[in-house]
This record gives C-alpha cells, structure tokens and sequence, in this order.
C-alpha cells in the first residue's frame, strides 16, 4: 500500500511540473514505455519494501532522470538515516552537502563486497570461478537488502562492490548516475551497460576490482532452482 501511495505521489508532482516526460516506476507507472527517447524519470518509491515492513530500517526512494539513454540525474533517499545522495551528470555526487571523492583501485583481498547471500546458497557451481571462491578471496561481504542503498554506499566507499544476478531498472537508475560521477566501473555480467528498461544483471566495482569480479560473473551458471 505504502508503494503505491509514494510512486503516485511522486507520479503526479512530475506530470504537473513536468507534463511532456514519461515516468517509468516499479509499481503501475509506465508500463508500455518500449524507448528512452526524450526525458524518462525511473522511481522506486520504496526500494527494500522487505526491509520497510519487517525493521523499519534500510529502504531507500531512488529516482532517476534519463535523457535519450544518458543518466543525468540521480537521486537515491536513504530515509532512515536522513542520507541524500545526489548526483547530475558532470557535476559531482554528493552526500548531503559534502561532494564525494573520487573512489581509489583496490583488489579482491581488500575488498568488501555487497552480495545477497541467496545467490550463494542456491550456487552448485565449485571450480575456480564459483562465487564461493570469490567470496573467500575477498576480504568480506554484506547485504543490507536495499540495491539503492548498496550501490550508493559504494560511491560513497563504505562498499567497494555490489552486484546482483536480477535486478530491475528502477532499481539501479538513480545509482548509476551517483556511481559514473564518482569513478566506479557500472555493468552488466557481460561488460555491458545496464538497460534503463529492461531487467538486468549488474555489477559495479572500484577500479581494478570490476574487471576481478567479472572473472566470477561472466556468463555465471549453475544455480539451484
């Protein structure tokens, strides 16, 4: 109920101010958008609903503004914690006033990365390309049950990674905005730009780091059903 109530509200403040732009949302808004020709706003009005109903903790608004295929603004909420990440293209990220800096390499050892540990259990996969044994090679993993806010604590370094086998485009939007502007590498498990329209693998890694992590992910099989 309570998603439906933010992408409708959030829905109508676009139209009115906005009325020649398309909104594509995760709940009941743009669903026969086929182009990200013109100007495409992508909301998830609450992203960790799971989160939202069982803590009270970790959900986040994200909302995107594309222009014919280009991420120019990006904007992710994290409510609880009163944390605005902001971004427009050329201009920096932010965290509330304070601009973020520029991400540093770092390599696998050192590296924290975010992962839902669901994609682990249900892996049958156990040579040297198994996400077990990237996981061990790592220095840690984490799943706050949010993809806007783990993407947006990678461009604020408090991950040096995040990537997930399914996410949808309202999902990461706003993120990869945030996530260009500070110099973290943004794909799918193909090296491929994410699509704004479609559902998508993803994955996105300080420098040096994504191109490690795509050794794990490229082309991934094996998963129990």
């Amino acid at each position: 109920e309570m998603d439906y109530k933010v992408e409708r509200f959030l829905n109508e403040k676009i139209n009115d101010t906005y009325p020649g732009h398309l909104v594509l949302g995760e709940e009941e808004t743009g669903t026969n958008i086929e182009s990200t020709d013109g100007v495409l706003w992508i909301i998830d009005p609450i992203d960790g609903t799971t989160n939202f109903v069982h803590q009270k903790f970790n959900f986040a608004i994200s909302v995107a503004v594309v222009e014919n295929g280009v991420g120019k603004v990006g904007v992710i909420y994290n409510v609880m914690h009163d944390e605005w990440y902001t971004a427009v293209e050329g201009e920096g990220a932010y965290l509330n006033e304070s601009q973020l800096p520029e991400v540093t390499p770092v390599d696998l050892p050192e590296a924290v990365i975010g992962l839902n540990g669901r994609w682990l259990a249900r892996e049958k996969r156990r040579d040297e390309r198994s996400l077990h044994r990237m996981v061990r090679k790592s220095r840690s993993v984490r799943s706050y049950g949010s993809a806007a806010i783990e993407l947006a604590y990678v461009a604020s370094g408090r991950l040096d990674s995040y990537m997930s086998f399914s996410l949808s485009p309202w999902d990461y939007a706003a993120g990869l905005v945030l996530l260009k502007e500070v110099g973290v590498t943004a794909t799918d498990f193909k090296g491929e730009p994410p699509s704004y329209l479609q559902s998508s693998t993803v994955l996105v890694a300080r420098p040096g780091l994504h191109n490690q992590l795509l050794h794990y992910v490229h082309d991934h099989e094996g998963f129990q059903e």
